[in-house]
């Protein structure tokens, strides 16, 4: 039997409208995919968000669900939609109109990992794709798309913290003589998926806990936050992206000697922003 594309790990009881979710951790690789790569172990995994899950694991002892990808990116990328599917990937699709995601690789099922490389050897069949999506994509994005209905109805609006890592070396072009690069960068579609105060709570506790944040850039945010981001219907997505330099050896891709220090400070975070004052302040209010 397959494995269920996510896991849910809910608190007692629901005391905030914060919704957390990792769909890029994900560490199943299918036997069916790792024997059509043409990458190693390591190579494939270096587009996944290796360890998020663990790192944001306090959410639902602080009364928030918690939404985790079983399925790798570079299986189904679930930040993307589930119409971006690459005809250099998939045969017998048309030629899409111009998608900067697409062109580079980055569909919703990828055509390469990091660094440009490429995944497979020849195509998948339409019904592979469709396949995946429908294993993968589908139950993911229903279970999401509860979760903030879930939380809409119970508080009057829904605050979705998406949460990814970013490779060390995105962020050289952020950096400038005499000032620190960034380590969180929060996406909100330069206003467009979260309202501001929202985001200003969260980066104020990011900055509290000693980080450097930024917004929007590199990373503005992608599907998810575009699809589930709505502000003026009480729905707001923040993609946050952490430096994972700062807790794993990206090379080996295994935690390194500061990983539990990461853990305990992205743990007072969402204390902060999703703990016993999340109802009243700021993110349950009216």
């Amino acid at each position: 039997m397959p494995r269920q594309a996510y896991r849910l790990d809910l608190p007692e009881t629901v005391t905030t409208p914060v919704v957390a979710a990792s769909p890029h951790s994900g560490r199943h690789y299918p036997w069916s995919f790792t024997r059509r790569t043409v990458l190693d172990e390591r190579a494939i995994r270096s587009s996944e968000d290796a360890f998020m899950d663990m790192l944001v694991a306090d959410a639902p002892r602080l009364g928030a669900p918690l939404l985790v990808a079983e399925y790798p990116r570079a299986y189904v990328d679930l930040n993307r939609s589930s119409d971006e599917l690459d005809p250099s990937v998939v045969a017998g699709l048309r030629r899409p109109s111009q998608n900067p995601r697409i062109s580079s690789g980055l569909g919703v099922i990828p055509r390469v990992v990091a660094n440009g490389r490429v995944i497979y050897r020849g195509k998948l069949t339409l019904e592979e794709a469709e396949a995946r999506l429908s294993q993968v994509w589908h139950p993911y994005h229903a279970a999401l798309d509860g979760l903030m209905r879930q939380a809409h109805d119970r508080f009057g609006r829904a605050v979705l913290l998406d949460f990814h890592s970013m490779p060390h070396e995105a962020l050289d072009s952020m950096s400038r003589p005499g000032q620190r690069r960034p380590e969180v960068v929060l996406g909100d579609r330069f206003g467009a998926s979260c309202d501001p105060f929202v985001v200003e709570e969260i980066e104020a506790a990011f900055e509290e806990a000693g980080l450097i944040v930024s917004r929007n850039a590199p990373f503005a945010g992608a599907f998810v936050t575009q699809h589930y981001g709505r502000p003026a219907r009480g729905r707001h997505a923040v993609q946050i992206e952490i430096d994972r330099s700062l807790y794993m050896n990206e090379q080996l891709i295994r935690p390194n000697g500061n990983f539990e220090n990461v853990k305990a400070l992205i743990a007072e975070v969402l204390r902060r922003v999703i703990g016993p004052q999340a109802g009243q302040v700021p993110l349950a209010a009216e």
